[in-house]
């Protein structure tokens, strides 16, 4: 073995540095060295103890806490009832739109984005942002910024959202009402407000049963507020209960168009008309000028909404002289040929006057409906006790609501005959001194033409019969009837509500308007009533023209035509048979023709 010295002596040299070390070396340096390591080994005992714990015994309780940052319960929208016409046709439906929401405390951060999101909204930037504004300062968390707003606004804003990664923005589904039928069904059905309640009309009236009852889900949504996931359903949603009305779409259509041309010729102020089935009390069509359209934002005046059909009364005139003419009949005072003398055109009662427009002499009962005498119904009406007459126009339907169910509905008004005096006697035979609506005229003509039975009137189709209440006697009814045909032939008042093949009967009224001081001069309210077929009458109808300012204004030329047009087509549309002798002689030749 070689020996090399100097390695030996650097080792020497480490052994001596060690030694001087330890010796310099503090005498609990050991120990403290022991201490630091339990010390780092107590310390990872920690860490993986906690994590143990949070990863495995804290793990369902952490996680649910974690959902809570993220976990939302939010709102599934549920669908308001239909309304529909008699046939299912749709009067009243709602469709899904998108709502755009925010969170403002989030969006107040990013108020760079507010320009290209007003513009996808379609809002005034400062409006949005006056919004905002107002929203941040009250601490609150949520606001709309635009409800039910068309699919391409719904996508522009998501591409906002999207290109700003906005948090705090995000769409709800609700539903829009919209109404197929618009003018025509307006004041009938109604409309909703943003919040899909019932406001007017049948939307009003049967906001129970349309009410949609909506549903609660609960979602996990990210930062951005968008959902992630659905967790559960709470709650489902109950979506309204449709309501079918007795309307047929298409007279309805018909009376609209032909009532707003009538209006519109005699450049009146307003009007109204109503059809009724005979046979059940269904209002088959109801319409009003003017009109609105309940789809556009509410911006038209406030008596456009009105459904005038029931809530506007006006006095009607000479079209209440049958009705006097069959509580004489019921009561066996005359029959249709006792004679009345109206002579000289002039009836003196008390300190007033009753006037014909000419003297028609020596009538019957039946031509003083024909010649529609004021002198010889007051005549008629005298030789009643008062409360014989009064309780006839009440069980007719006068003085009272029709039950229709509709808000607004008047009663009109039937004084009490103990306050009668012999000259309101008089008036109220010929229709002044009382007031009523279209509909309850209609009612009380639907008596007539049902064979002296009284059904109660419904907006709603009806699938039973109704039990009715008897007026009068069904002979008493079909004379009056007869008498009311006279009208409508060339010797009456109504010669324009004649129907090609059928037999039409019915009255004429044209009152003065009366005001606050009185009657108002050169102001008239035009009315017909009438029915057809004669032989069996299917329907009623009335129409009312108010304030007529042409060159006519008498009911037979204002009122009757529309009248006529409409009755038309409700007869063939229902497949009614005329009942015309001539019209049917008139067939069979033209069908012996056609075999020659």
């Amino acid at each position: 073995m070689r020996f090399e010295p100097n390695r030996t002596r650097e080792r020497m040299k480490a052994r001596l540095r060690r030694a001087e070390l330890a010796r310099r070396r503090p005498p609990n340096f050991t120990a403290r060295r022991a201490v630091l390591g339990l010390m780092l080994t107590a310390a990872c005992l920690s860490v993986v103890g906690a994590a143990f714990h949070r990863q495995v015994l804290e793990h369902e309780f952490l996680r649910d806490e974690g959902e809570k940052r993220f976990l939302r319960e939010r709102e599934i929208a549920a669908r308001r009832g239909m309304v529909t016409d008699r046939n299912g046709e749709p009067l009243a439906i709602s469709t899904s739109m998108s709502t755009i929401w925010a969170d403002p405390q989030l969006l107040a951060g990013r108020r760079e984005a507010l320009p290209a999101l007003a513009a996808a909204l379609e809002l005034p930037p400062a409006d949005l942002g006056a919004r905002l504004d107002a929203y941040v300062e009250q601490g609150r968390r949520f606001m709309y910024l635009r409800r039910r707003v068309e699919p391409n606004s719904a996508d522009a804003v998501r591409q906002v959202t999207d290109g700003y990664r906005l948090a705090g923005v995000g769409t709800d589904t609700e539903y829009r009402r919209f109404y197929p039928g618009g003018e025509m069904f307006g004041q009938v059905v109604g409309f909703t407000n943003v919040d899909d309640v019932g406001q007017e009309g049948v939307e009003l009236v049967f906001e129970d049963r349309l009410r949609a009852d909506p549903g609660r889900r609960r979602v996990i949504q990210d930062g951005r507020g968008r959902v992630v996931e659905e967790v559960e359903q709470i709650k489902p949603p109950a979506h309204g209960e449709d309501v079918t009305l007795s309307l047929d779409r298409r007279l309805q259509f018909l009376a609209y168009r032909e009532l707003k041309r009538a209006v519109a010729e005699h450049r009146a102020k307003s009007g109204t008309a109503v059809l009724l089935d005979v046979t059940t009390g269904e209002v088959l069509a109801m319409v009003n000028q003017p009109a609105f359209n309940p789809n556009a934002a509410r911006s038209e005046p406030v008596e456009h909404r009105r459904n005038r059909a029931l809530t506007d009364v006006f006095e009607p005139g000479s079209t209440m002289k049958p009705l006097v003419v069959a509580t004489a009949l019921e009561a066996g005072i005359i029959n249709a040929r006792t004679p009345v003398n109206t002579a000289p055109g002039v009836l003196q009662v008390g300190r007033n006057r009753v006037r014909d427009i000419r003297n028609y002499g020596l009538l019957n009962t039946t031509s003083v409906i024909t010649k529609s005498s004021n002198v010889g119904v007051v005549k008629i009406a005298h030789s009643m006790d008062r409360a014989v007459l009064w309780q006839s126009y009440g069980r007719l339907g006068f003085g009272r609501i029709t039950g229709v169910e509709f808000p607004g509905e008047r009663t009109g008004f039937l004084p009490h005959y103990e306050g009668w005096s012999r000259f309101e006697h008089a008036t109220l035979a010929f229709g002044y001194g009382l007031n009523v609506t279209s509909l309850q005229l209609a009612q009380a003509y639907a008596v007539i033409a049902n064979d002296g039975v009284r059904l109660p009137v419904s907006l709603q189709r009806r699938d039973a019969l109704p039990a009715g209440e008897r007026v009068f006697s069904a002979d008493t009814a079909r004379a009056v009837r007869a008498m009311m045909e006279t009208v409508v032939s060339d010797k009456g008042t109504a010669r324009r509500a004649k129907i090609p093949g059928y037999r039409v009967g019915g009255k004429t009224g044209t009152a003065k308007k009366a005001t606050g001081r009185g009657y108002a001069e050169g102001k008239y309210q035009s009315v017909f009533a009438g029915m057809a077929p004669i032989s069996q009458p299917r329907f009623v109808m009335v129409v009312m023209v108010d304030e007529p300012r042409g060159e006519s204004y008498y009911g037979g030329i204002v009122a009757a035509p529309t009248f006529a047009k409409v009755m038309q087509a409700a007869l063939r549309l229902y497949n009614v048979a005329p009942d015309d002798p001539q019209a049917e002689l008139l067939l069979a030749g033209l069908k012996r023709e056609a075999k020659r």
